[in-house]
């Protein structure tokens, strides 16, 4: 419970001895029995001091594989270990020895910057809800009905989340065959947690009863907010937006769930353009819990505010974010996609970046993300780009990696291969092979890439982009972009996101490391962010 937070049952409590007795009934009345009880029995008051505690060999290996598992599951963190070592000494040492190793331990503790980190994220997602220009007191609109208009992945896990919310849902797809597959990955999903004793048969149906199957968009003729979660082109959503505008009752909020494209340009195809907001899910969108809430030019301060309002009703942690090509998120990732890219390019395999990053604390490299999430989007996002004229530069060791028809775990096979039924990466010689030949195609000789190196690119390549985003005024502070990347990017809690991480090792070693990798591999696409210039000539710092 100590090293993981993770609640146990009452009952639990109490066959564990944390706990003396559960109370069904009346509270006062059953406090006062157990009273009458202790003392028929001749007890009185259980003083921890004076308990006495298994300290044998058994106990202290127990406590040496919880350190190993904790070395491994929470590397870089110091005080899930601090924990062990404050059991060890209750267990070893007299009470009022090992309470004052206990105190010492946590003041120590303290000071760490994992502390700080920590602390700042906690209060970094209550400043997330605030917007400065819209005051608190704003009127939301009253959210009953909802509709989600795609039922694939994206849409379905949405039309989870508004379910379990209790919200009524029609899930809107036009083509029935995907409506149908929509379904059963919802009961599928639902029969699990069923299965894993996380929801009951009970709660399951009414769930599932909230969720109405519709083959036509006037289905959301009803709805109070509808939420469109169709493929990423630009054509596919204008077009949608243009019949809903057509069939949607007036008040009603169109949202998108688009990851990437211009929603002015979504908003601009209907005549209400102040009703239009940008609602980013994460995926899973029934578990993860990040929602960027992208606001554009003409979007309604009241539409704004019900968004908001709409993400903490889901249990998800609503971010504000302006218009721009990824929104926060994204735009970010693609630096850092960037940059991992290149690594291959120069000498590093998959494996290796992967490693050096999931050390450091990511949750997961950037290369087994790729995979889980589907290559083929990224593919689709850097053809896009290409087309406009975008000045970002990509390796295409990628592209060749999908052109070989390696699209992740969806295909078994990506960056990485699968078994069938697993979701464990294994390390492919053909990867090898098309990353060996690209390499040739392009006159590189590989070199070797510390971890060092790697970590510091992909995370600075985060920093910088995080800064050019708070400067344009896309994020409205500097700790939304870290809660961004805390909930929906496996970026590590105690390093606190990334712009508290540069505070921590200050933006002027930032720099100078910019301007390191300025001169090397692909040099022209680090431009360093004037606000970090700024920070770092002046000794502030993002989080003030």
């Amino acid at each position: 419970m100590m090293t993981t937070g993770d609640a146990v049952s009452a009952e639990e409590a109490r066959r564990t001895g944390l706990v003396d007795e559960i109370i069904a009934a009346d509270l006062v009345s059953g406090a006062v029995e157990f009273a009458k009880a202790l003392i028929a029995r001749g007890g009185g008051v259980r003083r921890v001091r004076e308990m006495t505690v298994r300290s044998d060999g058994d106990v202290l290996r127990l406590l040496d594989e919880t350190r190993s598992k904790l070395a491994r599951t929470m590397r870089g963190q110091p005080a899930p270990l601090a924990i062990v070592d404050c059991c060890e000494a209750a267990v070893t040492r007299p009470f009022d020895e090992a309470r004052a190793f206990e105190r010492e331990s946590f003041l120590r503790l303290l000071q760490t910057t994992e502390s700080k980190a920590l602390r700042h994220a906690f209060f970094a997602e209550r400043q997330a809800a605030k917007i400065p220009d819209v005051p608190p007191e704003t009127p939301t609109r009253a959210i009953d009905q909802v509709a989600v208009v795609g039922a694939g992945l994206m849409g379905c896990g949405i039309a989870m989340s508004l379910a379990n919310a209790g919200l009524s849902v029609a899930l809107i797809d036009t083509h029935t065959d995907a409506l149908d597959r929509g379904l059963s990955s919802i009961r599928a999903n639902y029969a699990a947690a069923v299965a894993k004793g996380r929801l009951t048969q009970d709660e399951m149906d009414r769930r599932i009863g909230h969720i109405q199957p519709s083959a036509t968009l006037d289905a959301a003729s009803d709805a109070d907010v509808i939420i469109e979660a169709v493929f990423e082109r630009m054509d596919v959503k204008q077009q949608i937006f243009r019949a809903l505008d057509t069939i949607a009752k007036r008040g009603a909020i169109l949202a998108t769930n688009t990851s990437t494209l211009d929603i002015e340009a979504i908003a601009d195809a209907t005549t209400r353009p102040h009703d239009v907001v940008g609602m980013h899910f994460f995926s899973p969108a029934n578990v993860m819990r990040l929602l960027e809430v992208v606001r554009c030019s003409k979007t309604a301060d009241d539409v704004l505010a019900t968004a908001m309002q709409l993400g903490k009703r889901l249990g998800k942690v609503a971010v504000v974010s302006g218009v721009c090509d990824g929104f926060i998120g994204n735009r970010m990732l693609q630096k850092y996609a960037q940059q991992s890219l290149f690594l291959l390019d120069e000498g590093c395999t998959p494996q290796q970046v992967d490693r050096a990053m999931t050390d450091w604390g990511m949750a997961m490299g950037p290369f087994a993300v790729g995979d889980l999430a589907g290559l083929d989007i990224g593919w689709a996002i850097r053809k896009r780009r290409r087309s406009e004229g975008s000045s970002m530069v990509y390796s295409a060791v990628a592209d060749r990696i999908c052109e070989a028809g390696r699209l992740g775990q969806k295909t078994g096979k990506g960056w990485y291969r699968y078994e069938a039924g697993s979701r464990t990466p294994i390390a492919d010689p053909e990867t090898d092979r098309i990353i060996d030949a690209y390499r040739k195609e392009i006159g590189i000789a590989p070199r070797a890439i510390t971890s060092e190196e790697i970590v510091e690119r992909m995370v600075y390549a985060l920093v910088n982009e995080g800064a050019a985003i708070l400067d344009e005024g896309i994020a409205l502070r500097a700790s939304d972009i870290d809660i961004v990347y805390l909930t929906g990017y496996g970026f590590p809690a105690h390093r606190g996101g990334p712009m508290f991480h540069a505070d921590s090792v200050g933006p002027d070693t930032v720099t100078a490391a910019i301007e390191r990798c300025s001169k090397g591999y692909h040099g022209d696409q680090w431009t360093l962010s004037p606000l970090l210039a700024r920070l770092a000539a002046t000794g502030r710092k993002f989080n003030n």
